[in-house]
């Protein structure tokens, strides 16, 4: 495989709504993202990833576009963009834009043509049109990812127009090569900007099947997945993207591609499959319970480490891993993965950055993740601001289906809100986010974790991640080696070996608060520890027994 510095970097992704405020309106914007740089410069990443910061009617906090080559104003201009872009590349610091192109907002210019119809309307077939069954009722019984049906009539046009997620965000037909012109020249504009790379929303799905029967029922309607993910041209549409216009830069592409499997992703992003760098997959963060994807269950460990494992060697050769714990649109990783109770938070977050940092791929921190930032403690419906958390709790709860207490505890565990909280930047008034009203609630515990005292404390969970980071750099088999899982069979520690050209090393986790006892391997006799989240306690300079603390976590390096 060629190296290529995607495969060296540290991403760090920012929610611009939830970072930093600079004018106190209670809404991060771009001039607070400028100012934090050299707070990531210190950190040591290599690419900012942000969510979307085009115009949009915020119907789903800007994945619902209604003009691609425009900012939202509430997040500032053009030419604040701009002096962005200038003043990462100035600190070394690349920028990746989130690309959502399966669908747009209903209130993109391209649609309100669209729903106009007309026979010789040139935005007529932008979007994906249906008539009405003969007794006026959808095409089919597909639901939205947000909830209710995913079809959406329209009086105008007198016909329904497919939304996979809001009814305000109608999908694209990629169908038509005047939609993919559309797109590929909006994306080259970007590109000549100077950007570096884009993170493609839901890439997986911009192709459906001709024909559009109803889905198995789950939950309240009928499955749309078998027909329109991994679609029957997707790969032709990618290929076309990446020969007009991702070839033509030095990028890098991520897909957020739900339901990969490790073959797919080698279809999508393979040494030579000429689409994407990497793709997202969502295995270990898709625990389904009885209520869909609402669980407050955690992912038995051996559950976890089967599919982690077989994404590092599946792929190893083939394609290349993207790595993460949380985003956007997941809770936060300490508590779900760790333990987010005080005396154990810091030394969790930790045990969690040592396992994912030290596999084989691109590591992505999620803004906060750095600080072992928590959930929220949520009170009422009231508190949340996502749409996907809101229609679930009228879906499942105020329709009387599920009572509110056995609800609750699942929806609160998973709401992409956890995520969203402002980032806690000190213990001053709504932690130094924003001197007015912020747009979601702060964390209260804020006080107590903030990026302010971490900064000056070297056993902070940012210093760690900053060791991660320099480690990374310094050591090609953290990016190359090869993996082989130890202890498949332990439900409390995920151990494992990576391997380059004589250089190996020993990652060693656990996932539980009781002490454990581990058995280092005869080879990593007389080995170095790179790293550890409990200090020098141990001697690890020979091999054989020795005892694991509460998420204890280390790693040891050996040439042989």
């Amino acid at each position: 495989m060629k190296h290529s510095w995607w495969q060296e970097a540290v991403v760090y992704q920012i929610y611009p709504r939830s970072f930093m405020d600079s004018n106190n309106d209670g809404i991060g914007d771009l001039p607070g993202i400028i100012c934090r740089l050299d707070y990531l410069k210190e950190l040591g990443i290599d690419v900012i990833w942000m969510s979307p910061i085009y115009q949009s009617p915020n119907d789903d906090n800007g994945y619902d576009i209604s003009n691609y080559q425009a900012i939202m104003e509430e997040f500032g201009t053009m030419e604040d963009f701009e002096h962005l872009l200038e003043a990462a590349h100035a600190r070394g610091i690349r920028i990746v834009m989130d690309l959502v192109v399966n669908h747009t907002s209903d209130e993109h210019a391209w649609f309100v043509e669209s729903r106009r119809g007309g026979e010789c309307n040139p935005y007529g077939d932008y979007y994906i049109w249906r008539d009405p069954k003969e007794d006026g009722s959808a095409p089919n019984n597909w639901g939205s990812c947000f909830g209710g049906s995913a079809w959406e009539y329209d009086e105008g046009r007198k016909q329904y127009y497919l939304h996979l997620f809001s009814k305000k965000q109608p999908d694209l037909n990629w169908e038509n090569p005047r939609v993919r012109d559309a797109v590929f020249n909006m994306m080259t504009w970007w590109c000549e900007k100077g950007i570096d790379g884009f993170r493609m929303d839901v890439i997986s799905m911009i192709s459906k099947t001709e024909e559009m029967p109803d889905g198995k029922i789950q939950g309240f309607y009928g499955d749309f997945g078998p027909y329109c993910i991994h679609g029957p041209k997707v790969h032709d549409y990618l290929q076309e993207m990446n020969e007009r216009v991702l070839s033509r830069y030095d990028l890098m592409t991520v897909g957020e591609t739900p339901g990969v499997t490790p073959e797919e992703a080698c279809r999508y992003a393979g040494n030579h499959a000429h689409e994407l760098n990497m793709v997202f997959q969502f295995e270990h963060v898709d625990v389904p319970g009885k209520y869909g994807k609402w669980n407050d269950e955690k992912m038995p460990l051996t559950v976890l480490k089967k599919i982690l494992s077989r994404w590092q060697t599946e792929l190893y050769g083939r394609a290349w891993n993207s790595l993460f714990w949380d985003n956007h649109d997941q809770p936060r990783a300490v508590s779900r993965f760790g333990n987010d109770k005080p005396q154990y938070r810091t030394k969790s977050a930790k045990m969690l950055a040592t396992c994912l940092h030290m596999l084989q791929g691109t590591p992505y921190i999620y803004q906060g993740e750095e600080l072992g930032m928590t959930n929220y403690p949520f009170e009422s419906p009231a508190d949340f601001r996502d749409i996907e958390s809101i229609h679930a709790y009228k879906e499942w709860c105020e329709s009387g289906k599920v009572p509110h207490e056995a609800f609750w505890p699942c929806i609160t565990a998973v709401s992409r809100d956890n995520a969203r909280t402002p980032m806690q930047w000190d213990d001053t008034k709504n932690a130094g986010f924003t001197l007015g009203k912020p747009w979601i609630f702060v964390n209260p515990n804020y006080r107590e974790i903030n990026a302010k005292a971490q900064l000056v404390d070297p056993d902070s969970v940012f210093h760690y991640y900053q060791k991660l980071i320099s480690l990374r750099k310094q050591h090609p088999v953290i990016v190359y080696g090869g993996y082989q899982l130890l202890l498949p069979e332990s439900e409390e520690i995920f151990a494992y070996i990576r391997e380059l050209e004589g250089e190996m090393l020993l990652v060693v986790c656990s996932f539980v608060e009781q002490e454990m006892e581990f058995t280092v391997p005869e080879e990593f006799a007389g080995a170095q520890c790179l790293i550890t989240n409990c200090g020098l306690q141990q001697d690890f300079n020979t091999a054989g027994a020795v005892r694991l603390g509460a998420y204890e976590a280390f790693v040891l390096h050996k040439k042989l």
